[in-house]
């Protein structure tokens, strides 16, 4: 959620600096996870200053260019300008020599000194796209006369700028998903940390008027649990126009389009109190009545975004006299009923609608707002009348008209606060830490909550409907301790701990020491969203996947079946911030399911490489990431996890490896369309492995020490023509089938193809390294061994022996 530093200082007495007011919000509990800031420009016209054109000749080599003189106040300057309504005499924005501009489109440019056409330029006269200040380009932006000539266009145009919050609210704290309510926190905080009594500036006046009865509205409420409250006023000829300068650049610093002023007005206060407002055209509400009920399975109901929607018999509708929908109530509007630029007169609705019948409801026709979150959430059943009454006086304020109703508020069950007891030894054992009734006491007031009752050891409190997620003592406490701070919680001077059992032990440390491996080879480990977009899948995957029932987004609807679709999204995201080098591995969980109920889960390790594996520097030259080389970090992954028989076999462009004839992982490139899914130009190269097979597997294995040989190795060399469809994994394959027990090693170090060779053939060169515990070995020894292998390589893979050393 954004949170605007200036708007959230108009409620403050005492107003922190941004980087001050974030470390608050973070200790309260409202993690802050960026602060940045806002310019209704972009760069506020920084460097640009007033000009007056002093001369304005044509340019003698281009019929549309004119060469100007123009007076900066410290100097004049020479600048060749194509706008054609240039002239003496004229007052300009200028962009001189070394000012960055920041077009409206496009990136930002540095003014260079510049021949056009053999003339010399020193800047620019600018246009409106052209420093971001609107969209026309007919020409140079020219001002009154008496502007003073040099003087800053930052002062002059005085461009509006703020610090934008991004906060991390979690779903229990709707009392935090508005300003007022993160000024609540901020008072609080100020007050016990600053020991004085520190107070919320309320933008509610009690100046609100009913000037005629003109226009009233009936309110019936037919489904009582599903609306609890419903609230209205009538304003009466109104103009629908554009709002103010200070409401738009409000809504805008926070992300929000301005539409109209009355709209704006709803959407001002949602963000101000937390409490969503609906403006309906009174002239549509046919009978004068406002129902809130439920409609019949299927009626057809066409929304503000020209959609039919065919309405659910859960759904809570509002509805006119004639039971007509209007609106989804607390989700969507209608179209007819909406506020239109030709509506005169409105009524605005105020209500509290139950979080379950919102949520499904929004879920159900894929309509996520801003007032349907906060619904969900709930919202303060109290104060309905009171954001009614500060909109119905906006509105006669901003937009004109009269308020011409009384105020309809339906409240047919009106609700109890809920009471809460906390004791002073129950506080001190929980917190570890010893309160003083009068600082409990304070920082619960300054909270909102209604002390009830004070004992010797215990305190009693009405929680505010503001929080309706307080309901026992331990919720109290993390009240108190958030506003106390966290980081003032007194350490003992003996912790005493109850030893326990490792069950896992092998698996972490196994884990630790297979990243540690990676990491050290240059790769970096990311962690991704288990949850992700179904739309990445094919519908083969789906009929497996685990689906969300009531997902938070559109976009993150299952389970992932994969790691790879997550990690694409990382490297999208890197390759998008100018990082094109990436080596990366996870360890995570994929999902799956036979039935409803009949779920799996299963851990693995993927790795991802694309673009370089290593950075070009004054020995070494960058190289690519390649197929071999994320196959190579596997076979030392298995290797170094005490794994030396690996059977690699190619199946449908996957390379599939194999323990004990057991699949434990896939190497491979990405295909090129999934690539192009993501927009990921540069290729990726994926490893899956297996980890639960992995660890099971290297579980088994016994670890055997022995000393290192005191008896040099010896290297010999084998170089052959083989066809070209016999892979290396073969020879390797064979080679330890003869098991000759004093080769220690094979390695393939050279392969060479040449016409001269045969088109189907190549020549593979491969180092045989033999090492005898007891002995040194000898040559007639070792030309035995080389001899059989050089057989069977002839006989079992056609090998012709080019030179054997």
């Amino acid at each position: 959620m954004k949170i605007s530093y200036n708007w959230l200082s108009e409620y403050l007495m005492e107003i922190p600096e941004p980087e001050k007011l974030s470390s608050i919000l973070t200790s309260v509990g409202l993690e802050v996870e960026s602060l940045e800031k806002f310019e209704e420009v972009k760069g506020g016209f920084e460097g640009l200053v007033i000009g007056e054109v002093t001369e304005c000749i044509k340019h003698p080599e281009a019929d549309k260019l004119s060469i100007t003189k123009v007076n900066i106040g410290t100097k004049e300057l020479q600048i060749v300008c194509g706008a054609p309504n240039v002239a003496i005499g004229q007052k300009v924005v200028v962009a001189t020599v070394g000012t960055t501009i920041h077009p409206l489109i496009g990136e930002a440019v540095t003014m260079k000194k510049a021949k056009i056409r053999g003339q010399e330029s020193y800047g620019m006269i600018c246009a409106e796209d052209e420093i971001g200040m609107g969209e026309s380009h007919e020409g140079i932006i020219i001002l009154p006369k008496d502007v003073k000539t040099g003087s800053k266009a930052s002062a002059y145009f005085t461009p509006y700028s703020d610090w934008i919050f991004q906060l991390g609210i979690t779903p229990n704290r709707m009392d935090a998903m508005s300003h007022l309510g993160i000024a609540r926190d901020v008072c609080a905080y100020l007050s016990h940390h600053n020991k004085k009594s520190t107070a919320i500036k309320s933008p509610f006046k009690n100046n609100f008027k009913v000037d005629d009865q003109k226009l009233s509205i009936e309110v019936i409420i037919e489904n009582q649990e599903s609306c609890q409250r419903y609230s209205g006023v009538s304003i009466s000829n109104i103009k629908v126009a554009e709002s103010p300068k200070w409401l738009q650049q409000k809504l805008k610093s926070i992300g929000l389009c301005p539409v109209n002023n009355i709209v704006d007005i709803t959407n001002y206060l949602l963000h101000e109190t937390g409490q969503p407002l609906h403006a309906f055209d009174a002239d549509e509400i046919k009978e004068r009545k406002v129902i809130v009920k439920n409609l019949p399975e299927g009626t057809s109901f066409v929304t503000l975004d020209e959609k039919e929607r065919k309405v659910n018999a859960e759904d809570l509708m509002i509805c006119n006299g004639k039971e007509e929908p209007m609106c989804f109530g607390g989700v969507f509007g209608g179209i007819n009923s909406g506020v239109k630029d030709t509506t005169t007169n409105v009524f605005l609705e105020s209500a509290w609608f139950e979080q379950k019948s919102i949520r499904k409801t929004s879920l159900r026709h894929n309509l996520r707002t801003d007032a349907s979150s906060r619904f969900e959430k709930g919202v303060d059943i109290i104060n309905t009348v009171n954001v009614l009454k500060r909109a119905a006086m906006l509105i006669k304020e901003i937009a004109g008209g009269k308020i011409s109703s009384k105020v309809v508020d339906v409240y047919p069950n009106p609700k109890e606060k809920t009471e809460v007891v906390l004791k002073n030894h129950y506080l001190k054992k929980i917190s570890g830490k010893n309160y003083h009734p009068d600082i409990i006491k304070q920082i619960l007031q300054t909270l909102d909550f209604e002390v009830l009752k004070e004992g010797l050891d215990d305190i009693r409190v009405a929680v505010p409907f503001s929080k309706p997620d307080i309901n026992f003592p331990a919720d109290i406490i993390e009240e108190i301790m958030r506003i106390d701070g966290y980081d003032n919680v007194e350490i003992p001077s003996v912790i005493t701990i109850t030893p326990s059992t490792e069950t896992t032990g092998y698996e972490s440390a196994y884990k630790e020491k297979i990243a540690n491996f990676l990491i050290g080879l240059g790769f970096t480990e990311i962690l991704t969203n288990s949850l992700t977009n179904s739309g990445y899948y094919n519908e083969h995957i789906l009929n497996n996947s685990v689906k969300l029932f009531n997902s938070i987004s559109t976009e993150l609807d299952i389970m992932r079946p994969s790691l790879l679709e997550t990690g694409l999204e990382c490297i999208l995201h890197n390759n998008n911030h100018k990082n094109n080098n990436l080596l990366l591995f996870e360890f995570g969980k994929t999902y799956s399911t036979s039935a409803i109920g009949n779920y799996t889960e299963a851990e693995h390790l993927c790795l991802f490489a694309s673009g370089n594996k290593n950075e070009q520097g004054w020995r070494d030259k960058e190289s690519r990431a390649d197929f071999y080389f994320i196959k190579g970090v596997c076979k030392r992954l298995f290797r170094l996890s005490g794994v030396e028989d690996v059977n690699f076999k190619v199946s449908n462009d996957i390379t599939n490896a194999f323990i004990n004839n057991e699949l434990v992982a896939q190497i491979s490139f990405v295909d090129s369309n999934k690539l192009e899914q993501f927009s990921i130009k540069e290729p990726v190269f994926f490893a899956d492995i297996n980890w639960e097979k992995l660890t099971a597997l290297t579980k088994k294995i016994k670890i055997e020490f022995a000393p290192i040989s005191k008896y040099p190795e010896v290297h010999r060399d084998i170089s052959m023509i083989l066809n070209k469809n016999i892979a290396y994994e073969n020879v390797e394959r064979l080679t330890k089938g003869l098991n000759i027990s004093k080769l220690v090693n094979i390695n393939l170090f050279d392969i060479f193809e040449s016409e001269k060779l045969g088109m189907d053939k190549r020549s593979l060169a491969i180092t045989f390294t033999f090492s005898d515990r007891e002995k040194t070995l000898t040559d007639k020894e070792i030309d035995a061994m080389i001899n059989t292998i050089i057989v069977s390589y002839e006989k079992e893979l056609g090998a012709e022996i080019r030179k054997a050393s």
